[in-house]
């Protein structure tokens, strides 16, 4: 059952890994995206069970409805903090921010879960950051943004509390907690869009919607079935690790397709992230 959870994750990271690429064409406001994202991704989910013959389980819901809202509205700050990361600064260094929402969550593990931390675990932790730093940019000189860098760390303790409040969840199929916290995600962004573009003008090019709606069925809908089906059946620990894969694959993408600087502290950074993942699950 594990390594089903674990291949489910995989899959979701390496979707996850190419948004940070997609959102680099869309011209829209990156709230805009959000809000869309959600609404889409939902919709997607509730379509795909209702074809399938299922129906959402109200009762779940509703025993559950604390956690999704509290879940949902993390997940949405998450996403608007992390685009407008992306959009700021360096897609390398949006990641490394971001992605110091594992290291919180493996901290605070044996506290919340119970969980105990062996050696390869925590050297595998600790070369996975290692080479996120390297990846970043942040050693060899290269600038970042600082309101980038605020905008990722915002989002990644809204990441870190998502995974704490899913844990709680219980009795609820993961297409439901899916469809639930997707649709809330957005109802969150919703005033702040309004707020952001109300008068103002929108240019609606046909790249950006069918980007949009590309990052909403496929990097959202299809992604987070896989994602929300698998975070509550694996450690934290092993969540943490797995999921440097996601930065890896962004930054690696963007330097092939946007041409992002690298370097040979890059390439090593890569090489660290992704042996680390494969090095816990292996040894």
């Amino acid at each position: 059952m594990q390594s089903s959870a674990k291949t489910r994750y995989v899959l979701s990271v390496v979707l996850f890994g190419t948004i940070g690429l997609c959102l680099r064409f869309v011209k829209l406001p990156s709230e805009i995206v959000v809000m869309c994202r959600g609404l889409i991704g939902s919709a997607f989910i509730l379509i795909f069970r209702l074809v399938t013959g299922a129906k959402p389980d109200a009762a779940a819901i509703r025993k559950n409805l604390r956690w999704l809202l509290l879940s949902g509205a993390c997940l949405g700050f998450n996403w608007i903090f992390l685009f407008a990361a992306y959009l700021t600064t360096t897609v390398a260094a949006a990641s490394l921010v971001n992605y110091t929402a594992p290291i919180m969550l493996v901290a605070a593990a044996p506290i919340l879960y119970k969980e105990r931390l062996g050696g390869k675990k925590l050297l595998c932790i600790l070369a996975a950051l290692i080479g996120v730093v390297l990846i970043s940019g942040l050693i060899g000189g290269e600038s970042v943004r600082l309101d980038g860098i605020f905008y990722a760390f915002l989002a990644a303790l809204g990441f870190a509390a998502l995974v704490v409040f899913n844990k709680k969840l219980d009795g609820i199929t993961p297409y439901d907690r899916a469809i639930t916290q997707l649709f809330i995600s957005a109802l969150v962004v919703m005033p702040y869009v309004l707020w952001r573009n109300l008068g103002s003008s929108i240019e609606l090019d046909p790249v950006s919607v069918g980007i949009t709606i590309m990052l909403g069925v496929l990097q959202t809908g299809a992604a987070y079935i896989l994602y929300f089906g698998s975070i509550t059946e694996i450690p934290v620990t092993t969540f943490a690790v797995l999921g440097y894969l996601e930065p890896a694959i962004n930054v690696l993408a963007s330097a092939l397709v946007l041409g992002e600087p690298m370097g040979l502290a890059g390439w090593l950074g890569a090489a660290l992230i992704i042996g680390a993942a494969v090095v816990s699950e292996i040894i």
